[in-house]
């Protein structure tokens, strides 16, 4: 069952996943380096309207690839501090990034469970998790936003199968441009 979101003012969260959400996702791999991430087209745009809205705009990225030693864990933060910096360079901000490289699925901090989103807290103890949104675009995701108390925004970017029913997803969009799009608007 869909709950209506509240209206959402500067007192309120942001969370994002990273890879098909931000960036395009390698299929059936990891994103290693730099040279291959690549913003997907307007998201960067969005960035720009996010700190009109939201108080802090959090990354939140199971990294399991850095864990099984298939990326480096410099390159992983070269990524993030390239990420950051063309996200800045664009308008926008992102306030925090947290990853989990763990390997085991039970890991307090590999999203569905909610460890990146207690860490973020402690750093900000103003972000109040009744009032944030999770947006990914897998359900992994959405269980993460539920386990901290967040309303969930799916991304239909790389999993058209996903059923938009799924009580765990309050809200769908395309991409994160068209979410971005709709919260001036008022159409969340």
């Amino acid at each position: 069952m869909r709950v209506a979101l509240p209206a959402i003012d500067k007192n309120w969260t942001l969370f994002l996943d990273r890879d098909g959400v931000i960036n395009y996702e390698k299929h059936a791999d990891y994103i290693h380096t730099w040279d291959e991430f690549r913003f997907y087209e307007a998201a960067l745009d969005a960035f720009k309207i996010f700190p009109k809205i939201f108080q802090r705009t959090i990354v939140v990225t199971n990294q399991k690839g850095v864990g099984k030693g298939l990326t480096k864990l410099e390159d992983l933060y070269q990524i993030h501090a390239n990420m950051e910096h063309a996200v800045m360079e664009a308008g926008g901000l992102i306030d925090a990034v947290y990853y989990c490289s763990d390997m085991d699925d039970n890991s307090p901090f590999r999203k569905p469970n909610p460890g990146m989103g207690y860490e973020a807290i402690k750093r900000f103890p103003e972000i109040d998790p009744r009032r944030s949104l999770m947006v990914g675009n897998t359900i992994s995701d959405m269980e993460f936003g539920r386990n901290l108390g967040a309303f969930t925004v799916f991304l239909s970017t790389t999993r058209p199968e996903v059923d938009h029913a799924d009580p765990r997803i309050d809200a769908v969009f395309p991409s994160l441009m068209a979410f971005a799009e709709a919260l001036p608007a008022g159409k969340l």
